[in-house]
């Protein structure tokens, strides 16, 4: 089985213009240093794509553009809606600056960040295949976009030596059936949530938060969702997983 380092390298190396696709809610958590070094080295041109951008303040989102952007051109595209795909394809025929010939486009980022959805909100059809499932993209696809872009597809790529399952929560890289601490995972969404958009937690949840405890807020959710049990103890599992699937299903805003 070809290793992803050699499939990275092999796709930086044979593509005109690179993509690296990020995750707006953890911009600097989904990129690579190490794919960044390496088309930098090759002295070829990409794009950081920054997908998801719905589920981020537009705040949120110019501070990172404005940090990003020194190293390459950023555009944020929202795959729901289709947001910043004809944008992307500009910047793709720009940064290629190849007249008349066919640009080869490789795709690169972490599981889940939402490749192939980004490369079917610029085709305008479902060519990509997609699933909910991370880690769906088994091998490396050619998807055709017209206007002379051929995208090379390819499986997400995890930093090597990548261990944390916090972070692989996050991301939604791993669901709740795959978390072996869901709580854990739990109570770092929690943590996010009230540095960065405390008063959207507490309407989704229905909640009033003081100066609790990530814990406390999860003890606090948990009896507000009537997840109890049978001594009216809150159902600490229950309550993680529900809040995990909220946050992987887009539903909590940052």
């Amino acid at each position: 089985m070809v290793s992803y380092k050699a499939l990275v390298k092999d796709v930086i190396k044979k593509a005109d213009v690179l993509l690296e696709v990020i995750d707006a809610r953890f911009p600097e958590e989904t990129r690579n240093s190490e794919v960044e070094r390496e088309i930098i080295r090759l002295n070829k041109p990409f794009i950081i794509v920054i997908n998801k951008s719905d589920l981020v303040s537009r705040e949120k989102l110019e501070k990172t553009k404005s940090r990003l952007s020194k190293l390459a051109p950023v555009i944020f595209v929202s795959s729901k809606d289709r947001s910043g795909t004809t944008m992307l394809r500009h910047q793709i025929l720009a940064s290629a600056a190849m007249k008349g010939q066919d640009i080869l486009v490789g795709t690169l980022g972490y599981p889940n960040v939402g490749k192939s959805s980004v490369i079917n909100g610029v085709t305008g059809r479902h060519r990509a295949s997609t699933s909910p499932v991370s880690g769906h993209t088994k091998g490396v696809q050619h998807v055709d976009a017209g206007s002379r872009i051929m995208f090379i597809d390819t499986p997400g790529v995890i930093p090597f030596d990548e261990k944390d399952e916090y972070l692989q929560g996050l991301l939604g890289i791993k669901d709740t059936t795959h978390l072996k601490d869901m709580i854990g995972v739990a109570l770092k969404i929690i943590e996010k949530m009230l540095a960065e958009n405390k008063t959207a937690l507490e309407a989704f949840y229905n909640v009033t938060i003081e100066d609790e405890s990530s814990y406390d807020v999860l003890e606090l959710i948990g009896r507000q969702c009537n997840f109890l049990q049978k001594k009216g103890e809150v159902d600490e599992a229950r309550t993680a997983t529900r809040i995990i699937n909220d946050w992987q299903n887009g539903l909590l805003l940052i």
